[in-house]
C-alpha cells in the first residue's frame, strides 16, 4: 500500500518551550483508519530521537493501515534545549503530556493534512514507544512514575518494545542522572498492552537485573498483558530505530521485519479485532517466544 508522509505539523504550544512538532504517515487509500502514536526512544544519534526517527516501524505501520503520529519530545537531541531546562534531560512528564495533547487537537492535524478528512477513526488509538519512548507509553497506559498519573483513557493499546522496568534494580547512573526511573509504579497499569523484550538486552547502564528488566511490565502490570520474547534480540531489535543506526548493535532486517510483522498483528487484533495474533500465538513463531496473562 502507498503511503503519504507530511512533516513538521507544528502545533503552537503555549509553556512548551518549543512548538510540539510532529510526522504523519498514512495510507493513501482506505477508511476507518486507527492512530498509532509512536514515541522515540534516545540515543546519540542527532535525530534519531524526534519525528524523523523509527521509519521501518513508521513506514510499516502506515502501509498496513494505521495513520502514525510521531512528535518531537523536548528530550530530542535535535533540540539542542539548554540543560537547565525545566523537565530535562528526560521530559518525561511533557512526554507523555505530548501525547495526549496530540489526541486533544486531532482537529487541528486533519485541517493541515486535510488528507485524512473522513478517513481516520478517532475512537481507535493505540501507543507505542522504544525504550524511553516505551516509558512514554507505559504512563499513558496506567504506569505511574513518582506517583503521578498520566493515564489517557482514549488509548486502547499499546506496544512497548525494550521498555523500562522497576525502580530498585537501576544503575548508580540512573539513579543520578534520571532518578524518576527509581519510582516506578505499574500496579494501575490496565490498558492491554504487548511488551516487547530481547533475551539478549542486558542494558547495562540501566539496570543490573538483565534483559528481564525490559519484561517488568508484563510481569508487574496488571493483565490483559502479552510479552514476545525475541530471541538473540539486544535493545535496537535489529534496527527498528532506523536504517543505519549506529545506536544497533544487532543489526539484522530480519529481525525488523519479525518485529513488523508480530506487532501489526497484535494492534490489528486489539484495534479491528482481527485474529492475526491470535493464530500467531496457536501456531507459534520461530523468532521468540509468546506468554500471555
Amino acid at each position: 500500500m502507498t503511503v503519504f508522509t507530511v512533516s513538521p505539523v507544528a502545533l503552537a504550544t503555549p509553556g512548551r518551550p518549543v512548538d510540539l512538532q510532529l510526522k504523519v504517515s498514512a495510507p493513501t487509500e482506505g477508511t476507518g483508519l486507527p492512530i498509532l502514536l509512536l514515541s522515540h526512544g534516545q540515543g546519540y544519534s542527532n535525530h534519531l530521537s524526534s519525528l524523523n526517527g523509527y521509519a521501518p516501524l513508521a513506514n510499516h505501520w502506515a502501509e498496513q493501515g494505521f495513520v502514525v503520529l510521531q512528535p518531537t519530545h523536548l528530550s530530542s537531541r535535535s533540540l539542542t534545549l539548554p540543560e537547565n531546562t525545566p523537565g530535562a534531560p528526560m521530559f518525561w512528564r511533557s512526554r507523555a503530556e505530548d501525547m495526549s495533547q496530540i489526541i486533544d487537537r486531532l482537529d487541528e492535524i486533519e485541517k493541515a493534512v486535510p488528507q485524512l478528512r473522513d478517513r481516520w477513526d478517532r475512537t481507535k488509538i493505540a501507543v507505542a514507544g522504544h525504550s524511553m519512548g516505551g516509558h512514554t507509553a507505559s504512563l499513558l497506559l496506567g504506569m505511574r512514575t513518582e506517583g503521578v498519573s498520566l493515564r489517557d483513557d482514549r488509548i486502547s493499546a499499546g506496544v512497548l518494545l525494550g521498555s523500562t522496568g522497576r525502580g530498585d534494580v537501576v544503575t548508580d547512573v540512573v539513579k543520578e542522572h534520571y532518578s524518576f526511573m527509581q519510582d516506578t509504579d505499574f500496579s494501575e497499569m490496565t490498558t492491554p498492552a504487548l511488551v516487547v523484550a530481547g533475551d539478549a538486552d542486558a542494558s547495562a547502564h540501566l539496570t543490573t537485573m538483565g534483559p528481564d528488566w525490559h519484561a517488568d511490565p508484563f510481569h508487574l502490570a496488571p493483565g490483559p498483558k502479552d510479552l514476545l520474547t525475541l530471541f538473540g534480540a539486544e535493545h535496537g531489535f535489529g534496527g527498528v530505530s532506523g536504517y543505519d543506526v549506529a545506536e544497533t548493535t544487532d543489526e539484522s532486517p530480519e529481525r525488523v521485519a519479525a518485529v513488523q510483522r508480530l506487532t501489526t498483528a497484535y494492534l490489528r487484533g486489539q484495534l479491528h479485532g482481527a485474529t492475526d495474533w491470535q493464530d500467531l500465538k496457536a501456531a507459534g513463531i520461530t523468532e521468540g517466544r509468546i506468554e500471555s496473562k
